[in-house]
């Protein structure tokens, strides 16, 4: 029995390692996009719209590429939104089918874009638009199919989440050393057949080290998964839960789960997906997300010609500092751990009386959800002011808000809502964000209006980030409802967790 423990610990260790490895090669390389741009430039894509300007005497000026750079950002922009919208879909498909389903479609995505950018060049310029999609879209759903990693870990579940949107983040520098390989004479073309090559590795860690359905919260002790070890252990499991049915331990014995989460949290077991997605935090939670992720998305696609704004046209100087922010991404899966630490730093503490878990994690989340809304606004506020060397402290804070961020966001819908409804409300989040990430298009285009002077729109952009504050304010006045009504002479536990509830639900009858 010792060495199956053993060999089970070693085989979580596996898991978590290799799926941290797959993240930080592979899932947000899309997000490097200022280091390829410079590389499609060099390889002449979009070249035809470039112009030159000249002087009423026909004495040239300079060239006009702003074309080009609207042509590299809408790019951008539509891989950028399917990024996100496209979760949605494949969310109900993860929750419904599990792992290896939603995996193989990954798989399958990521090979094809990666295969069409091996395959394009100049002349076929506009493949860069389905092909940039296609790996955005796998990335997100390799980041997906990993984070559930995080249940086989315990207490430090949102450490590991907030570790792997780490790595996510951090993974766009491999567009950077494709750029370094691109300096030295490696082609972009076979940069990207390599990429496609390692798809292999994708399909033998999706066989060996990930369940076919899901990994459950909390672990059952012993647990082990694996294509072939599932075949057994799901009818061991089946057999066994029979068993306990016969001796009245479930209540619901087609969904089992949803005693754990009544358990852990206090909840009713039939708390529907339409209930949490008409709740008040899911809502200040998708605006919180949206605003910042629109402010990123807007600063990642304009990095190239902003640089080149600043720096007077100068390739090296751009070079440079394109550089600079591709080496500051590499920071991401160093920085999204502490906010994984501030949410889990009541784990293995005893409550007070009567809290629940979901009221602790709650109140652990006020903290990390203030920390990242503050640093997006520094971050805003440092893009907006136009000062070349600044830029590198905006990089710097840029990363960390970025980890915080996308790692905040998973943790919370993992301790907010049921487990059940998790790849769902990832994904419903994620979706309808990414159709507020779509009024980038419209600043770009607000943008060459003022003749490529970004100013105003930063400005107006930097402002709109303080609504991110809400969020924070909401769970913090939220967590203080439940506590007076635990505390108060008709607070048992039992009432307590029927109020929290009721506050976190809007009720369809009044919505109606």
């Amino acid at each position: 029995m010792l060495g199956c423990a053993s060999g089970t610990r070693l085989k979580y260790r596996l898991t978590l390692v290799s799926g941290l490895l797959e993240c930080l090669c592979f899932a947000g390389v899309v997000f490097g996009w200022a280091s390829l741009v410079f590389v499609l430039k060099a390889d002449g894509y979009f070249e035809d719209l470039c112009s030159n300007v000249t002087e009423s005497n026909n004495t040239l000026l300079d060239e006009d590429c702003s074309r080009q750079d609207e042509k590299f950002a809408l790019v951008f922009t539509v891989a950028s939104f399917l990024n996100n919208f496209m979760t949605l879909p494949i969310g109900f498909i993860f929750d419904r089918f599990g792992t290896l389903a939603t995996r193989l479609v990954a798989i399958c995505l990521y090979t094809s874009g990666t295969a069409l950018i091996a395959a394009s060049r100049a002349a076929l310029s506009v493949l860069l638009f389905p092909a940039v999609s296609l790996i955005a879209v796998g990335g997100i759903l390799l980041l997906v199919t990993n984070m559930q990693v995080g249940n086989l870990f315990g207490k430090h579940r949102s450490t590991i989440i907030t570790l792997y949107n780490g790595a996510f983040d951090s993974s766009s520098a491999v567009f950077l050393v494709i750029k370094v390989l691109f300096e030295f004479g490696i082609s972009l073309r076979l940069s990207f057949i390599v990429m496609s090559a390692c798809s292999v590795i994708h399909v033998l860690r999706t066989i060996f080290l990930l369940p076919v359905k899901h990994i459950p919260h909390p672990v059952p002790e012993g647990y082990s998964y694996g294509y072939n070890v599932e075949k057994f252990e799901n009818a061991r499991t089946e057999k066994n839960m029979a068993a306990k049915r016969q001796m009245g331990r479930y209540s619901d014995s087609s969904q089992p789960g949803k005693h754990m989460w009544k358990t852990a949290y206090g909840l009713s077991p039939e708390m529907s997906f339409r209930s949490c997605v008409a709740s008040w935090l899911f809502v200040w939670h998708l605006l919180w997300l949206s605003v910042m992720q629109l402010r990123h998305y807007l600063f990642i696609g304009t990095l190239n010609p902003m640089l080149n704004r600043l720096a007077n046209q100068d390739p090296t100087l751009v070079s440079e500092y394109t550089n600079a922010f591709a080496f500051t991404q590499l920071c991401g899966v160093l920085c999204a751990p502490w906010n994984g630490l501030i949410m889990d730093r009541h784990k293995g503490k005893p409550l007070p009386p009567e809290m629940s878990d979901r009221e602790a994690d709650l109140r652990s989340s006020v903290l990390s959800l203030f920390l990242t809304s503050l640093q997006c606004l520094l971050f805003s506020v440092c893009a907006t002011y136009p000062l070349l060397p600044l830029q590198y402290l905006t990089f710097a804070l840029q990363v960390i808000n970025r980890s915080f961020l996308y790692g905040g966001n998973a943790a919370f819908i993992s301790i907010a809502f049921p487990s059940q409804h998790f790849g769902k409300l990832y994904g419903l989040v994620m979706s309808l964000s990414a159709l507020v990430s779509l009024l980038q298009y419209p600043c770009f285009a607000l943008v060459k209006e003022f003749d490529g002077e970004p100013l105003y729109v930063n400005i107006g952009l930097t402002v709109l980030t303080l609504v991110a504050f809400i969020h924070p304010l909401n769970v913090y006045f939220h967590c203080r409802k439940c506590a007076g009504e635990r505390e108060g002479p008709d607070g048992p536990l039992s009432k307590s967790s029927e109020v929290c509830r009721d506050l976190d639900s809007i009720q369809m009858e009044e919505m109606e």
